[in-house]
């Protein structure tokens, strides 16, 4: 007889809501309002007609889809049938959410009904995969089925893709545990009241949105959602007394922060919780002046959002820095295998029950980015005499441009795609609204035009993704190894010399 440990079961996590709340507001868009009972029910609905489709449990199912109800009830539809959800960022091209398709071996993509222009892109890329708009999906029949009661913990919930330093995207997979966990750990940290309510403007595809969502069923509080952030908007919203808690990244909180007026936000809200990189001074000055609590942090994909977070109180005395570790998790910073002293910069290393079980069908990076538990980051950065951690580079050579993690190596692959292009290299720049944006250097074998690569680029990368100015060069700095030295790049700007 096989025995399995309650430490490693869960009740489903909406049945379970409902069943203990079921008349609490759970979602909250526009001027419409669904309890717990009520999502409960349309997540029961949806899933009795993804089931129709021969859709069970395990198997993987892709979303395309905006900041809407619709895409909260399909996401707790696909967990009441324990099938696990992969989100694709509608900002990329239908070529790189074929690849994230193919390799998570979706059975289906469900897309907003104003993404059927993209599935009519991607069709011919993956001709195999049925493809849904979410009116399409009402149509269907229903199956009858029973929800899963309960989840094991290690049973994946969703899959996250991230790009790598190689510019293949990697998979990320998190489980029920991870996300467990992960509330449970800011739970501990920002505490929980009755009168709670999480506003949702980051995008669900993102694991910061998405972490809302989860956090909404495990607490019992509701999530203000809306389809995209609009600064008037939100300030307004702040100010009624109805939003407790807000994530953002620091260019949306530069924009509120502008245009917010002198009455500043009801006394209610108690938590601007802000990722994306440390908050410039002057900004978090700003913030202190007009009441706002910001609460600093440090996460990613991989530890299914923040894993340290940093106290209002402290963040002016800490300036830079991103805070402690949550409960749950640990934090250490490593070089040549050993464990640094205060000070000393290093990589960023994480454990906890919040960190991802791996990378989706990569052996090599899993072997390279954990060892008996810990996660390697990748980032740089050390820890103070008191244990307060400040980041230096993230990822080292990663660009952050408004919250989005853009890998340079990506799009120089991309650039010596094209067959003028001998040598290419990519770096970010500081930018007053995105905090950063991505900058392109050159060789070429033959004479092309920056519009026909920035066109190039185009059909091939996000919109975000694609350098904002590109320069010709002789050479590219490299080491002894002929390693790429991307931190050298800006240093090689040539004066009036853009293609």
């Amino acid at each position: 007889m096989k025995v399995i440990s309650l430490e490693t079961i869960i009740p489903n996590f909406l049945k379970q809501r409902a069943f203990l709340t079921p008349n609490r507001n759970a979602l909250v868009f526009e001027n419409k309002t669904w309890s717990f009972a009520q999502l409960f029910e349309k997540a029961k609905d949806y899933a009795q007609t993804i089931s129709s489709l021969g859709i069970k449990q395990e198997d993987t199912v892709a979303l395309l889809m905006k900041n809407r109800p619709s895409t909260v009830f399909i996401i707790h539809a696909l967990q009441q049938l324990r099938v696990k959800a992969v989100f694709l960022n509608h900002r990329l091209t239908p070529s790189e959410m074929t690849f994230q398709l193919k390799d998570s071996q979706a059975k289906l993509l469900i897309s907003d009904d104003d993404f059927k222009h993209i599935l009519n892109e991607i069709h011919p890329l993956y001709d195999s995969l049925p493809l849904l708009t979410f009116k399409e999906l009402e149509s269907l029949p229903k199956k009858d089925i029973e929800v899963v009661k309960e989840y094991m913990l290690s049973d994946i919930c969703s899959i996250m893709y991230t790009s790598g330093t190689t510019g293949n995207p990697k998979g990320v997979l998190q489980t029920f545990g991870n996300h467990w966990w992960s509330a449970v750990g800011s739970a501990l940290n920002l505490g929980i009241r009755d009168d709670d309510a999480w506003l949702c403007t980051v995008p669900i595809f993102h694991i910061s949105g998405l972490s809302i969502l989860m956090r909404s069923v495990i607490y019992g509080i509701p999530v203000y959602l809306m389809e995209q952030f609009n600064e008037t908007k939100v300030n307004t919203l702040l100010q009624t007394g109805d939003i407790t808690i807000m994530s953002v990244v620091g260019a949306m909180l530069q924009r509120m922060v502008s245009s917010l007026n002198e009455q500043g936000y009801h006394s209610k809200f108690r938590c601007m919780l802000l990722g994306g990189g440390p908050a410039p001074r002057p900004l978090l000055e700003a913030c202190a002046e007009k009441g706002i609590p910001v609460f600093q942090s440090y996460g990613m994909t991989e530890t299914s959002s923040q894993i340290v977070t940093l106290a209002p109180e402290d963040s002016l005395k800490k300036l830079g820095s991103a805070g402690k570790p949550l409960f749950p998790s640990e934090l250490k910073i490593m070089s040549e295998g050993k464990v640094n002293k205060p000070f000393e910069p290093g990589e960023i290393v994480v454990k906890g029950p919040n960190v991802t079980i791996g990378y989706l069908n990569r052996p090599e990076a899993n072997q390279n980015s954990f060892c008996e538990g810990w996660l390697k980051t990748g980032d740089i950065g050390y820890v103070d005499e008191e244990g307060y951690l400040f980041v230096m580079d993230r990822r080292s050579d990663l660009i952050i441009s408004g919250g989005e993690n853009i890998y340079p190596a990506e799009i120089e692959e991309v650039l010596l795609a094209h067959p003028n292009v001998e040598e290419a290299g990519v770096t970010g720049i500081k930018d007053e609204v995105w905090g950063q944006v991505p900058i392109g250097f050159v060789v070429l074998n033959h004479s092309v035009s920056e519009e026909e690569l920035i066109s190039f680029c185009r059909k091939k990368l996000a919109k975000y993704k694609i350098p904002k100015k590109l320069y010709k060069v002789e050479s590219l700095p490299r080491n002894a190894s002929n390693k790429l030295l991307r931190r050298r790049l800006i240093e090689i700007i040539p004066k009036d010399m853009e293609i």
